[in-house]
Parts: structure tokens; C-alpha cells; sequence
């Protein structure tokens, strides 16, 4: 799909899914809703969104420690800049775009850095299927019919989920710890393509497999699964806070139930999970537990607010110290991708370190 069409795309869903979110809601009770929230439940929301970038800070960092030694602050510099273009340019541009602004300042191999940015995803994922799982397939009964249909059919993804949690989990240690497995699995995982084909794509993602879990190891491993546990909680209890603020009844375990609905809902890909975010979070809240309308897209609006606003604007300001424009994401998401394709194909593809911040701009 062309670009401009796709964008038009994207720009309607969200629209589409905004108009969704607001059908039942009165602007002013809204309003008035979000003038009554309680300030000191935002603020708890507030700290633990803010241990949530600097939690993601910490967890890179061990997983690039093989790869070469990073200072927090550019890796906080570069996390805040990608999260940022992950927020006003749809594509999910900033998840290539984040690791070579950092190899840019540290002088580190973009592909390299690149591959972190996949495991660090894995582990987002099958944490989230783990506790996810765990949690809604545990959960008792609800006390509406519409609720307890909900959860039903969470269940049954989320039994899956968990167990793909923890296949996911034990291939991880797996290949960490046996880098060359990579290359056994490759080969059965394209056992059905014709010979040659079969050949070059084993051989692909035989380099891939290994290579990533090669720069991240066992230990490192490790500890980036513990710090995306405590990631993952930290991020339900700012969920939490900014949900009880608004007086809508809601335990730690129904917090993790409704960011299982959101992480779902912001995989259409609209900038920021506009519209999808607050879709999911308004479903949760009314047919869960039972909140108002009126509730559900007060706190929904705040919580993204607080999810994407502050390091949107953060995001910007760093850009413009380093230079960045955003007509240069485009070409540094395409350089991401060479780069990629580079480690692919077994090719070293360095990106030179930063010079002159200007020359990208």
C-alpha cells in the first residue's frame, strides 16, 4: 500500500475508533469526571510511568552489554526518542529507528543494536502472556453476563497465550544458552519451503537467531526478564492508580486484565494507539467493572495522556538538541532495515558513530 494512502488509512481508523470511544459519553460529565479525579492517585500514576521509561533504560542496557558499554544517558535519550516517533508517526518507525540513534552515540554496530530491540519485544511478549494468562484464567466470575462473556473468550486466549508465554520463555534460555541451536531450528522451521529456498531462509534466520541470542547470553537474558516483570507491574500499577482515581473499583489482578485488553487494542497501528487504546480501555472499565461511561473515557483520555503525552514532548526536545527532523526517520528507519538485512545475510553493517548531529538533519 502506497504511503499517503496508507496514512489516510490510519488517520480514518482512528478517527473511526475515537468516534467509538465517545459514542455514549457527555463531554461535559467527561469534563467534569476528570476535574474530580483524585490528584494524589494521578500522581502515583505519574511516578510509576515514569519508573516505566527508566526501568526500559536499565533492562537495555544489560541487554546491549555484550555488544559494548552504554552510558544511561543516551540509552534514556535514544528510548525517549523512539517511544516519541512511535507516538506521532504511525509504522512503529521509532522500534528501528531507537537502537542506531544510540549506536550513532556510542559507536556500537546498528544491527547489533537492532537485535536487542527484538528481544527486548519477545520478552515484552511472553511476559505479558505469562501474567496475562495467568491472571484472567484464574479470575473469578463477573457479575454481569456481558462481563462474564467477556472473560470467557479472554480465557481461552489467554490459556494459549500462557503457554506460548512459557514455550517462548524456555526457547529463549534455550537459544542463550546454545547459541548454534539457532541454526537446528532454523532449518526444521523451514523444512517446508523447496530446497534452495529452504536453504537460504535456514540459513537467514540460523544468523538472526544465533546472533541475537549470542549479544545477549544466559545472565543477560536473565536479568532483562526480571526488569520486564517488574516493567509490566509497574506499568499495571500506574494503570491502576489512574483508574482508582477515577472511582472506578478495580483490584492489581483486574488491572493486569485491562492491560491485556489494551496491549491487544494498540496493535492497530495508529500513532500512540489512538482511538484503539481508549477503545479497549473503555470495554474493560464498563463491561468488567462496571464503570460509567462517562468514567471510562475520563480516565481512558487521562491514562494516555500520561502514557504518551510527557515523552512525546520530552522526545521532541531531543530531537531538536540532536538535530533530528522527522523528514530523517524515514531514511534512518530505511538504514535500520539495511542494517537489518546486513546481519541477515551475515554482513557486518556498522553505523559510524556521531560526529555532527546537524549532519542528519
Amino acid at each position: 500500500m502506497k504511503r499517503p494512502v496508507r496514512t489516510a488509512a490510519i488517520t480514518l481508523l482512528a478517527a473511526g475508533l475515537m468516534a467509538f470511544f465517545l459514542r455514549n459519553a457527555s463531554l461535559e460529565r467527561v469534563w467534569t469526571e476528570m476535574l474530580g479525579a483524585r490528584r494524589d492517585l494521578l500522581a502515583g500514576g505519574v511516578l510509576c510511568t515514569v519508573v516505566v521509561y527508566l526501568v526500559r533504560v536499565v533492562r537495555w542496557r544489560y541487554l546491549l552489554r555484550p555488544i559494548g558499554r552504554t552510558r544511561f544517558r543516551t540509552a534514556f535519550r535514544a528510548t525517549i526518542i523512539g517511544f516519541a516517533v512511535n507516538s506521532l508517526i504511525p509504522g512503529r518507525v521509532g522500534e528501528v529507528v531507537r537502537p542506531f540513534v544510540l549506536a550513532r552515540s556510542e559507536g556500537l554496530s546498528g544491527a547489533a543494536a537492532f537485535a536487542t530491540i527484538v528481544v527486548e519485544r519477545l520478552l515484552d511478549l511472553l511476559v505479558i502472556c505469562l501474567i496475562f494468562g495467568s491472571i484472567v484464567v484464574l479470575s473469578g466470575a463477573q457479575q454481569s453476563a456481558e462481563g462474564s462473556a467477556l472473560l470467557a473468550t479472554m480465557r481461552t486466549g489467554a490459556a494459549i497465550a500462557g503457554l506460548v508465554g512459557v514455550g517462548a520463555l524456555a526457547l529463549a534460555f534455550s537459544l542463550a544458552a546454545d547459541p548454534q541451536r539457532a541454526g537446528r531450528l532454523a532449518v526444521r522451521l523451514t523444512s517446508w519451503a523447496p530446497a534452495g529456498a529452504a536453504r537460504r531462509l535456514a540459513g537467514q534466520l540460523g544468523r538472526f537467531l544465533g546472533g541475537a541470542a549470542a549479544d545477549c547470553g544466559p545472565r543477560p537474558l536473565a536479568v532483562a526478564l526480571f526488569w520486564t516483570f517488574v516493567l509490566w507491574g509497574a506499568t499495571a500499577m500506574s494503570l491502576w492508580y489512574v483508574t482508582r482515581a477515577f472511582g472506578i473499583h478495580i483490584d492489581a489482578a483486574g488491572a493486569i486484565i485491562m492491560l491485556g485488553l489494551i496491549v491487544v487494542g494498540v496493535a492497530v497501528p495508529t500513532p500512540a494507539g489512538v482511538g484503539s487504546y481508549h477503545a479497549a480501555y473503555q470495554l474493560g472499565a464498563t463491561v468488567l467493572y462496571g464503570a460509567t461511561d462517562d468514567q471510562a473515557v475520563g480516565a481512558g483520555l487521562v491514562l494516555h495522556l500520561l502514557s504518551f503525552g510527557p515523552v512525546s514532548v520530552l522526545g521532541l526536545i531531543y530531537m531538536a538538541q540532536d538535530g533530528l527532523r522527522f523528514a530523517n526517520m524515514r531514511s534512518l528507519e530505511n538504514g535500520a532495515r539495511v542494517g537489518a538485512a546486513g546481519r541477515l545475510d551475515g554482513n557486518a553493517v556498522p553505523v559510524p558513530a556521531r560526529t555532527d548531529d546537524r549532519s542528519l538533519s
